[in-house]
């Protein structure tokens, strides 16, 4: 057992020196002129400062959590005051994941930009480069901290049947510790961006007519900012959730087969229990291949070369984990329920859940991609007004529900006919065993944003920007990729621990015919409408404060004032002013108050964050105790339902609405 665990560790030390040799790369590359970095700067304090300020809340919860959960660990049986430290351990490593991810992307967006200036290829490298180090700094925190501290739990309450389970009891506190950062990281993060966004755009390009990301919008630095506060440290927090829940789920689960005779001689009857840590071990390793495979040539399509990386890197992962499989798992045991599993039966649900992956990012690409119908039809219906651009996005997200959910319930069906419960939460770790170059791909994207912004705002040649936006466009779609990977890897995770949850609650069977029941489940599905609706609600009176102060801003502050009054004389074409109008117009060189937007959205985010936190935390805690275990389980399967829905619907709307945007921009020009 400890040669798997050390070898699960020595993988994470591995994608480490990675994350260090990539971080170090990305600094030494150009940072372009002054006024570039200058820009690059004030993007990279404003995103410093909210997570600063988010931390600083987030320390006093988890002090708060930790030491409820160490009087628990004292006096419930079974548990450890050790559940403590791995719930904060789980925070520490999630909130770093996000830190890390952040400093590094805000360095590589300005050497994007300067990258762009010479050619596509050298953009995307630079870029996925900055994306990488999100992508295996989160798996590398997440195998090392499981296998380090399972390794220390072990080794003080021993392996034998009667321990295992109170060492993965208090290990479970890692993956709540996760959670509770991943939640308010996201929706924190989440509100911060889309204010931000809506702020910028409707009173600068709506409103005063000029161009996006232009340097006289006093919010356009906040809304480079949000990108990486959303996009980076908010969906990194995010997927290292779902990545160390579905290791632990699968874990928990896989301790029901340590007392049979079949696993005595696998890893001291373990096998079933540290598969999980050998299989994201060894994505460690094929993601760290398969970003090598990441090149596109000056015309090329970066979406090829992403999609190379990822489907290069998921083979790889399909022909290791047979040997893997094979190598820890017994060839055929009979389970406590009598039914009859294999190895092969384990590979077969693995397979399932990377399969699936793959094929939720896919269908993921077709509604969200530039080039397909879905965003032309959007786009086409844009041409009509407002009106019919909300119709058709809402109709494309929407319709985008059915193929993923089709794929997820192919995954759970398969995977439960080859392995039962536990090839269920086997098949979560398949479809997360490549997190690493997922999340470099999808982290890749807002470093793109954040280029483009730069660009506009230095004022660079056109097909800078032109690149920029290509590689934008195409990080539209490898955020929704991203995200679907993570909804469909926390709908199985959830059907697994929803499983553990009965076994715990004593439950053999949850009735809907019951009304306490049908209440629970019924709850449960409109709580991420009532959190959605929340987020959306903080999102609006952010922006409205953000609205106030750029229009403040542009009455108030004379040379911005000015400035934009030269703007629309020549319709933003500022190349036709006159020398005179030029020396007026560069007078406004930032005489905006960026600072001023960035903080609008920093307090907002972190004062609304908490009540959509709140009930998501509280929800379960007071259905448990009113209502019974029984409708908690109602609940907890009206969420589930509900959320994956709801979280595919909003994702692939959004991509899809924002690559229409791109499509218009490309025809106008």
């Amino acid at each position: 057992m400890q040669s798997v665990l050390y070898f699960s560790a020595v993988m994470g030390v591995v994608a480490l020196l990675f994350v260090v040799w990539k971080s170090s790369w990305v600094s030494k590359q150009e940072s372009g002129n002054k006024k570039m970095t200058g820009i690059a700067h004030h993007i990279a304090t404003g995103a410093m400062a909210f997570l600063k300020a988010e931390y600083k809340v987030l320390i006093i919860f988890v002090i708060l959590v930790g030491i409820i959960l160490l009087l628990k660990g004292s006096f419930e049986p079974g548990s450890h005051p050790l559940l403590a430290l791995s719930f904060i351990v789980g925070a520490f490593c999630s909130a770093l994941a996000g830190y890390l991810g952040m400093r590094v992307a805000t360095k590589a967006n300005v050497r994007t930009t300067q990258a762009a200036r010479s050619s596509l290829g050298r953009a995307l490298e630079v870029a996925f480069a900055g994306g990488s180090v999100m992508g295996l700094g989160v798996v590398e925190l997440g195998v090392l901290g499981l296998s380090l501290l399972f390794l220390l739990y072990t080794y003080l309450f021993g392996i034998d049947f009667d321990n295992i389970g109170k060492v993965l009891n208090v290990l479970a506190g890692f993956s709540l510790g996760a959670s509770s950062i991943a939640l308010f990281a996201r929706v924190g993060g989440g509100i911060y961006t889309k204010a931000a966004d809506v702020g910028a755009d409707l009173v600068g390009k709506v409103e005063a007519g000029i161009p996006e990301d232009h340097p006289l919008n006093p919010a356009t630095i906040a809304d480079n900012v949000g990108d990486n506060v959303g996009d980076v440290a908010g969906m990194g927090a995010d997927l290292f959730e779902s990545y160390v829940g579905s290791i632990i789920g699968a874990m928990v689960l896989g301790a029901s087969f340590v007392a049979l005779p079949e696993f005595g001689n696998s890893f001291n009857g373990l096998g079933a229990v540290i598969l999980p840590l050998a299989l994201a071990a060894s994505g460690i390793i094929m993601s760290i291949i398969g970003t090598f495979f990441v090149k596109v040539k000056d015309g090329g399509n970066p979406q090829r070369a992403l999609n190379i990386g990822e489907f290069g890197s998921s083979l790889l992962m399909i022909i290791v984990s047979v040997f893997i499989i094979r190598g820890i798992m017994p060839e055929r045991w009979v389970a406590a329920n009598g039914e009859t599993y294999t190895a092969l039966g384990i590979f077969y649900a693995t397979l399932a859940g990377l399969l699936a992956g793959l094929g939720i990012g896919k269908i993921t690409e077709f509604h969200t991609g530039t080039g397909n119908s879905p965003v032309r039809l959007i786009a086409r219906q844009s041409l009509t007004g407002s009106a019919t651009n909300i119709i058709a996005g809402v109709g494309v997200g929407m319709f985008s529900t059915a193929i993923p959910i089709i794929l997820i319930s192919a995954a759970i069906l398969i995977s439960y006919h080859f392995a039962g419960l536990y090839g269920i939460a086997i098949a979560a770790v398949g479809m997360l065993a490549n997190t690493g170059i997922q999340l470099a791909v999808d982290a890749y994207g807002p470093i793109s944003d954040n280029a483009g912004g730069i660009a506009e705002m230095s004022d660079l040649p056109r097909e800078v920007r032109m690149r920029t936006d290509k590689l934008d466009a195409v990080g539209n779609t490898t955020a929704a990729i991203g995200k679907g990977f993570a909804v469909g890897s926390a709908a199985l995770t959830a059907l697994a621990l929803f499983a553990a949850y009965m076994q715990e609650a004593h439950l053999t069977s949850i009735d809907i015919s019951k009304p306490v029941v049908m209440v629970g489940l019924l709850v449960g599905a409109m709580l991420p409408f009532v959190f959605s609706a929340l987020a959306m609600s903080a999102v609006g009176r952010a922006a409205m404060a953000m609205i106030e102060e750029v229009r403040r801003q542009f009455s108030d502050i004379p040379a911005l004032k000015n400035a934009l009054e030269i703007m629309r004389k020549y319709d933003s074409k500022i190349e036709k002013a006159t020398e005179a109008e030029m020396e007026i117009f560069q007078l406004a060189d930032d005489a905006a108050e960026y600072d001023k937007c960035v903080e609008i959205s920093t307090k907002a985010s972190i004062k609304a964050m908490v009540l959509p936190g709140l009930l998501a935390i509280g929800s379960p805690v007071v259905i448990g105790f009113g209502g019974g275990a029984e409708m908690l389980g109602g609940l907890l399967a009206g969420v589930t339902a509900s959320g994956v829905l709801m979280a595919i619907f909003q994702s692939n709307a959004g991509g899809a609405w924002d690559n229409a945007k791109k499509c218009l921009k490309k025809g106008s020009k």
